[in-house]
């Protein structure tokens, strides 16, 4: 009990921090999410028809997420050096394979049928594309997408480690003083908001799906 209140006591003491880098991290998943979106989502579109494009691009967004996090975040320092760009060159490799299989599974899960249908009332490729295909898949990208934004709030953590800010600050500030005051509750500060940050965003793309997708698809 005991160390629960300590845990809400450091909470109140350290308010404005919380708030100031849980706004970093909203940004990097934000920023991450938007990029690897247009990129992804881009992809799924141009190689809807290339089959061999298409598994050219969903193999080497498959290595992206391979490679280890933090090694990729050093890695990146001499090119970029420290702080915001090596943590989002990463975490944007991070965030394309969701996004791209996504993309390309929903593409290919609307029925022909369907498509054939809207070709027969005058429709263009194009606008079978935008107007059929596209909002067919929506659901099914939009879940790619909500899993690229779990996925990069939790490895956006990293990058306090190469001075990139955000939640992850606090876990590393309380490893850095485990066994010391307040340590323990660094660390639970920094795991426990940047999960309500995750959930936070998982509720907003909940949301927006419900909003972008028409009743019958729902």
């Amino acid at each position: 009990m005991d160390g629960l209140v300590s845990f809400f006591e450091y909470i109140v003491d350290q308010i404005d921090d919380i708030i100031e880098l849980g706004i970093e991290h909203a940004i990097y998943i934000l920023s991450v999410i938007v990029c690897g979106g247009i990129v992804s989502i881009g992809l799924g579109i141009w190689t809807r028809n290339q089959p061999i494009a298409r598994e050219v691009a969903l193999a080497v967004a498959s290595v992206f997420l391979t490679l280890p996090s933090l090694a990729l975040f050093v890695l990146f320092i001499p090119i970029f050096g420290l702080g915001f760009w090596p943590p989002f060159v990463a975490l944007f490799m991070y965030s394309l394979l969701p996004i791209l299989r996504n993309t390309v599974t929903g593409l290919a899960e609307v029925n022909p049928a369907v498509m054939e249908s809207a070709k027969g009332m005058g429709l263009s490729s194009r606008q079978v594309l935008w107007q059929v295909q596209m909002p067919l898949a929506w659901p099914v990208i939009l879940t790619g997408i909500r899993v690229s934004a779990l996925l990069t709030a939790g490895i956006a953590a990293i990058a306090t480690l190469v001075a990139g800010g955000g939640l992850g600050d606090f876990i590393k500030e309380g490893l850095t003083r485990l066994g010391l005051p307040n340590g323990v509750e660094a660390i639970w500060t920094g795991t426990v908001f940047i999960v309500l940050l995750a959930l936070l965003f998982d509720a907003a793309f909940v949301l927006l799906r419900r909003l972008t997708t028409p009743a019958g698809i729902r």
